[in-house]
């Protein structure tokens, strides 16, 4: 039970809407006590892409230790945390991202990282078991010939395409292509498992910037550029 004062933190996953300074959920959807080692912030960080990641990796495509993934859009709010969960369950990860960000997907455990200004990693000679399209540029048939037998394809944005690839590989038994509503999906326990993984600094936030709650059309005009890394938060001023 939470008591007046408790530091919390946590997602509505059913209901959306906009920007507030109270919301209130019954305290059995995802909500939590705050990591005691995280500000407000990166807690509300940890809500974002962190959850949509661990969707995708663990439920969807069921990473492994010693398969090959590959994240597209690295350096992004999903991306980021893509990196970090895909090396904690043992993988060996390509991050894909522009090369002044190169650093960044090193530190968070990409094992190579492509500059996709300068490369294009469909037309190397290397395949992967998973290939996690987490910003949506890609399409599955413009990947397919870069995945495993088994392969599997991920991606974050519902396309036309993306669906129709999904409903054709979903007999197969071999490449699939795979697209699922994570933010419909998500569960007390998931946001549970990250803030323990959080405890045990075995992730950790990217925030590129903090906007006061005033500023949220300049955060948007920022997140609308596609340059920015991890996450951008609204700060509530007490």
């Amino acid at each position: 039970m939470f008591k007046k004062g408790d530091q919390v933190f946590g997602i509505s996953p059913h209901r959306f809407g906009t920007y507030a300074e109270y919301v209130c959920l019954p305290e059995d959807q995802p909500v939590f006590l705050k990591p005691t080692n995280a500000a407000y912030d990166e807690a509300a960080g940890l809500c974002d892409g962190a959850l949509t990641a661990l969707i995708f990796l663990r439920d969807c495509a069921n990473v492994q230790a010693g398969q090959k993934v590959l994240i597209n859009g690295a350096s992004g709010a999903v991306g980021v945390y893509a990196l970090q969960l895909a090396k904690y369950y043992g993988a060996e990860v390509t991050g894909v991202c522009s090369s002044r960000n190169f650093e960044l997907a090193k530190s968070l455990g990409a094992d190579t990282v492509i500059d996709y200004t300068k490369e294009d990693f469909t037309r190397g000679d290397q395949t992967y078991d998973v290939i996690f399209d987490a910003v949506g540029k890609r399409t599955y048939s413009g990947c397919k010939d870069s995945l495993t037998a088994q392969g599997i394809y991920l991606s974050t944005v519902p396309s036309g395409g993306a669906m129709l690839s999904m409903l054709w590989t979903s007999k197969s038994r071999g490449k699939k292509a795979i697209f699922t509503a994570a933010g419909l999906k998500q569960k007390k326990e998931n946001l549970a498992f990250l803030k323990e993984l959080f405890e045990a600094e075995k992730i950790k936030p990217v925030i590129d910037r903090r906007y006061p709650l005033e500023q949220t059309i300049e955060a948007h005009r920022y997140v609308e550029t596609e340059r920015k890394k991890g996450n951008v938060i609204l700060q509530v001023r007490g």
